[in-house]
């Protein structure tokens, strides 16, 4: 009869084809004795329940308090409520540890981020040098731009062709790009306004192009063909502020090729292709740059395109060619992609995908600080840096001086001196109306914008009432355009609007009668460009 194994301590050892608990293998053979080490298991304890034995262990007797406690600890750090695993809690010295090696790579961290703005402030700080005025310790400051009379801080920006395009022709100091940029620093906004390159001025002084003719010359003469920069910029500020009836305290000197560079330091731009040809726009003038193996000027119209470098800077001076079509309007169209194309890269660079890259920033530091002269101090560099960054959208328009398509516009075309000429639309050296024209497309009052013709009449019976009346509307910013008396006397004032549009002048008249604007005709005959009239009455 085959011996049964003692009892211990009540409780009845079974033996197992998988073992118990995973404390032990099955073996057909008996296992020679050994130590197996506790491990701590979750299990009811009752009567009859099994129990490890190992063949030939020494002899345990019973559970120890101890070890149930520390399989209830397991079970406790091992799940949580929901019976799923989680990670067993840490010792004091283990998140020591932890927080040492998580401060080491902020630590790294930090100085490659203090490595890389060194790297670019460095860089930034040696292109800057070559760009603007004053010492380097002036950019420390932010000092407040210049400004005129009006709060307004006008920059010239010209750009020349030197040697970007191989140096092939003549006249390489030509500003065959000019344009005014106003800024209103309090107010964030600014204007652009692009100055036809063949608007005929006279020249300060004398050149090989004698005392008179287009002003993309008149760089090159007072410079003496670039070899006196400060000269020939000074001279293109003055220029240009006769011209627009403008203080221009700054001026900015470009070499064409910074459009390439810059472009190219952004991974290109986008603009949309406008053109009042249903083709599109084509200037064959730019092929040779592909040995004429494709179009580097061929798009069309309403077309969204991405531009690199080379194709921006051929698009910029693209115009009326022959063998094209779509810039019928030859300089003038050139100056409005030029300004689409400057806007394009104004927001790309102050983008956020832009200025976190570290490699289209230290970009566009290089292609400026190759291709760029100003007169812009150290010190101003912030603040005009925030600007550029504050002011966009609606804040930068654009400001035409061509005749557009209802006919307005303060300058036209001409021949003189059998030349294509520029010229105001009040004649030669004719600038006044520029300057009243930009006065009122510049000013804050919504009234002056509008222009809206206004005609007076006097029906008050009292002599002069229609001309004192007349200067206290301009000195409100309404646009006076004829003053006259009545056939008749009447007792109240009456202002009536002939046609729709300008709102705000309408606002602004009836606020100062205390009397809505009929929209009758009125009693009285007026020319066809009159838009509101004015009825003073005896009280």
């Amino acid at each position: 009869m085959k011996r049964q194994p003692a009892s211990i301590d009540g409780f009845s050892p079974r033996r197992r084809a998988g073992g118990v608990d995973g404390f032990h293998r099955p073996s057909k053979k008996p296992a020679t004795a050994h130590k197996v080490a506790p491990k701590p298991v979750a299990r009811e304890l009752h009567s009859g329940a099994a129990a490890t034995q190992v063949e030939h262990a020494p002899r345990r007797v019973g559970i120890s308090r101890g070890e149930i406690d520390e399989s209830l600890r397991g079970i406790d750090d091992h799940h949580d409520d929901g019976g799923k695993k989680r990670r067993p809690r840490k010792s004091p010295e283990q998140k020591a540890r932890r927080k040492k090696r998580i401060k080491r790579v902020l630590l790294a961290l930090l100085l490659i981020v203090v490595l890389i703005g060194g790297f670019i402030g460095a860089r930034a700080l040696l292109a800057g040098s070559k760009m603007f005025q004053g010492n380097l310790l002036g950019f420390a400051q932010r000092a407040p731009l210049k400004e005129d009379a009006n709060g307004r801080s006008n920059i010239v920006v010209f750009g020349t062709s030197e040697d970007s395009d191989g140096g092939e022709h003549p006249g390489g100091n030509l500003t065959d790009s000019i344009m005014l940029i106003s800024l209103n620093q309090k107010e964030k906004n600014a204007f652009m306004i692009s100055i036809p390159r063949d608007l005929w001025v006279r020249y300060d002084t004398a050149c090989s192009a004698g005392y008179e003719g287009k002003i993309n010359a008149a760089y090159m003469c007072a410079s003496d063909d670039g070899a006196n920069e400060t000269a020939g910029a000074e001279a293109m500020q003055a220029k240009v502020g006769e011209v627009l009836g403008l203080d221009v305290q700054y001026y900015v000197h470009l070499n064409n090729q910074v459009v390439v560079d810059a472009v190219d330091a952004l991974d290109g731009v986008t603009v949309t292709i406008e053109t009042d040809d249903p083709r599109g726009i084509y200037d064959p003038n730019f092929d040779w740059q592909c040995n004429h193996q494709c179009n580097m000027v061929r798009y069309e119209q309403g077309e969204v395109v991405q531009l690199d470098g080379a194709h921006a800077l051929a698009l910029a001076r693209a115009r009326n060619a022959q063998g094209g079509y779509g810039l019928s309007g030859g300089n003038f169209d050139r100056e409005q992609n030029q300004q689409k194309i400057i806007r394009a890269i104004q927001e790309k660079a102050v983008s956020a995908g832009t200025l976190m890259n570290f490699g289209r920033v230290t970009g566009l530091i290089d292609a400026l600080g190759s291709n760029l002269r100003t007169n812009f101090e150290m010190r101003e560099v912030r603040t005009l840096a925030s600007l550029g960054q504050e002011i966009s959208g609606e804040n930068l328009q654009s400001i035409p001086l061509v005749i557009d398509e209802e006919g307005e516009g303060v300058v036209t075309t001409g021949d003189y001196l059998g030349q294509s000429v520029v010229r105001p639309v009040d004649g030669l050296y004719a600038y006044s109306s520029i300057a009243r024209y930009i006065a009122q497309k510049m000013t804050n009052n919504p009234v002056a914008r509008e222009a809206a013709q206004i005609d007076v009449f006097n029906a008050s019976g009292v002599m002069g009432a229609a001309q004192e009346e007349a200067d206290k509307l301009e000195e409100r910013g309404f646009v006076i355009s004829m003053i006259d008396n009545a056939p008749q006397t009447t007792a109240a004032t009456t202002v009536y609007q002939i046609g729709e549009g300008n709102a705000a002048t309408k606002q602004a008249l009836q606020e100062v009668y205390g009397t809505p604007v009929l929209t009758e005709a009125p009693p009285i005959l007026v020319s066809a460009e009159t838009d509101f009239v004015v009825i003073v009455g005896a009280n």
